[in-house]
């Protein structure tokens, strides 16, 4: 149930376009919190010997990280002047496109064969990182469009995934068991919350939704298969192997919507900042679940 993330997103969102009724309850705090349980669990799969792999593989971290915040913030303001999206869907785009690589990566590399321990080590350290380089990357790109608050989005940062992600490390090492007895379930419960935090945005939003459903999408299409192929192909270019490569492609080109989704709605006045965030969470859970089978088939056939 876990592993079938992407089919929970995108029916998650289609029933709240059809009924946003449903889904239009799960808000304010509720989603904050449910986004730092997330970021909780997360933590609590990661170890000691997750930072040491940092250090010995350096030059693929490094790709992966160049790739991430430098490839997909520059291809979602690109996306946004290309299309001359309303200032609202344009700073959304560029936020989801500075925000860090989501944890759905980690479910997505293990289904396409590639690297799961290189694609955990990568979303730690974006994830670390996000703390001073989304803030700083939606100011620059986004700072022409509207007043972006960095300092509010620094604190927000902080608050939703440094911290969670740090006592969740601290809960694995200090208390195991406890670890052990939630490990069966904490991970469709972070599943289920994405999909409601999705589906709330997408719900609370509906009618914007389908009035401009069709550049919107286009736009968030367009910013992650931009990510998947440009991941890919750096990698390539790189000397980097197959199986690094697309590892590396699947963590440039899926974002931690759910992080976008708050601070979108904490620090923009328009709340239709959220809705490419959200969108994002269902565009690229579907690509990266294709592309996951493909290379799956590819081995099988091989």
């Amino acid at each position: 149930m876990t592993n079938a993330f992407p089919i929970w997103v995108v029916v998650g969102a289609g029933l709240a376009l059809v009924q946003p009724t449903w889904f239009t309850w799960f808000s304010g705090n509720a989603i904050v919190l449910t986004l730092a349980l997330v970021m909780l669990g997360m933590g609590v799969t990661l170890t000691v010997d997750d930072f040491r792999r940092i250090a010995q593989r350096p030059r693929l971290v490094t790709i992966g990280f160049f790739a991430q915040y430098v490839i997909m913030p520059l291809l979602g303001w690109s996306v946004a002047q290309l299309l001359d999206l309303s200032p609202a869907f344009a700073v959304g785009l560029i936020l989801v496109a500075c925000c860090p690589g989501g944890t759905a990566s980690n479910v997505v590399t293990y289904i396409a064969r590639a690297d799961v321990a290189l694609s955990v080590v990568m979303t730690l350290c974006s994830t670390l990182a996000a703390v001073v380089m989304t803030p700083l990357l939606t100011q620059w790109l986004a700072g022409a469009i509207v007043d972006v608050d960095a300092w509010g989005l620094l604190r927000s940062t902080v608050q939703v995934v440094l911290l969670p992600v740090m006592a969740g490390v601290a809960l694995n090492r200090f208390a195991p068991r406890v670890v052990a007895a939630t490990s069966s379930w904490a991970p469709l419960a972070s599943v289920l919350g994405i999909t409601l935090i999705v589906a709330s945005i997408v719900g609370q939003n509906a009618s914007a939704v389908k009035t401009s459903g069709g550049i919107l999408l286009l736009a968030i299409v367009l910013l992650h298969a931009g990510g998947f192929a440009l991941g890919y192909l750096i990698a390539r270019l790189l000397g980097c192997e197959a199986v690094v490569a697309r590892t590396i492609s699947i963590e440039v080109g899926m974002q931690n919507s759910g992080l976008g989704v708050v601070l979108a709605r904490r620090h923009f006045v328009d709340p239709l900042t959220a809705v490419p965030c959200a969108i994002s969470s269902v565009v690229h859970s579907v690509i990266g679940s294709l592309l996951a089978g493909l290379w799956r088939l590819r081995d099988r056939g091989k």
